[in-house]
Formats: structure tokens, sequence, C-alpha cells
């Protein structure tokens, strides 16, 4: 009896996902969706050090300020989305084992949400100290904080306030930081 009702609630979740990204295709096929390739074009460079983003003619389309707003607005909206996605595999993969939160899939989620958080932190503080705008992007291998260009460029006094902020808020190193200026 319970096997059949475990097949039964398996074969139930089955076909609820896959409808979900039947109506996911079907509804992204029928409206244009904006994604990075979109943003991003040939007239933005990526250096090594600076994230370079060309201005646009003012009869042609964006300001240079609606594009450094426009490529922070898409890097939360893909590192959410992406998010999203993990937590929603993770929570279903703890709903089917026994262990709960302390099955690896326990742990991976919360792992997720004190990512989530440290990045908010850092954002939060790194605007407080009178940024625009900034990303922050923690991976394994370490952080990268991507931050609206001040007048005059980021210089080495910025770049030590906000790796100091990402000292105190998190366990990574000096070498394990990176710092991204949006021009």
């Amino acid at each position: 009896m319970k096997t059949w009702k475990k097949n039964f609630i398996a074969a139930a979740v089955l076909v609820t996902v896959c409808a979900g990204i039947y109506l996911n295709w079907r509804y992204s096929s029928e409206e244009t969706v904006a994604d990075l390739t979109d943003t991003l074009d040939a007239g933005k460079l990526l250096s090594s050090d600076t994230l370079v983003m060309s201005g646009q003619e003012e009869n042609g389309s964006l300001t240079q300020t609606t594009t450094q707003a426009d490529y922070f607005a898409a890097v939360r909206l893909s590192r959410q989305q992406a998010r999203d996605s993990a937590v929603s595999l993770l929570q279903e993969a703890m709903a089917y084992d026994e262990n709960g939160k302390d099955s690896p899939a326990g742990t991976q989620l919360e792992d997720i949400v004190q990512t989530a958080l440290s990045e908010a932190q850092i954002e939060s503080l790194v605007i407080a100290k009178g940024y625009a705008d900034c990303v922050a992007y923690i991976t394994d291998e370490g952080i990268t904080v991507a931050v609206a260009a001040p007048e005059g460029g980021l210089q080495k006094t910025d770049v030590a306030v906000i790796t100091d902020i990402v000292l105190n808020q998190s366990s990574f190193t000096t070498e394990d930081i990176w710092v991204v200026e949006v021009l």
C-alpha cells in the first residue's frame, strides 16, 4: 500500500513539473523575453579590470546612467531566477528525503540562503557608503563586486573601502575579491 502511494505521489509531481515546464515554454515563446544578450552589445567591453559601457547617442536610445541601471537590474534578475530555480529543485528533493533539513539538499538550500543574505548585506553596505549602485556575486572561488563608477572612476581608496566591507561581511581573503567598475 505504501509503495502505491509513493508511486502515485511521484507520478503526480512529475506530471505537475512537466505541465509547469510546458506552460513556461508556451508563455515564453509568445512574449519577447529580455535576456543579457539584448542588454549587452558589442559596444560594451569587458576587460580584466573594468566593465566599460560605451555611451550611446541621445537620439539612439539610452543614456549611460540608464544603461548602468539596466545592467544592474539585468544582473540581479538573472541571479534571482537562477537562485529560484535551484531552491525549487532542492525543496522538491527535500520533500522526498526522510532526513529533511539534515539531507544534502537541505544543506545546499541553507548555503543558498546564506549566500543571498551575504550578497544583500554587502550590496547594502556599499550603497550606504555613497556609491550609486552595486551588485555582489559570491561563488566558491571568491566574490565579484560590480560598482557603479563615481565621478572620476574608482580610486584605490574606493577599492579599499569596498574590500573592507567584503572582508568584514564574509570569510574571503583579499585575493578572493574582485571589484569591477561599471561605467
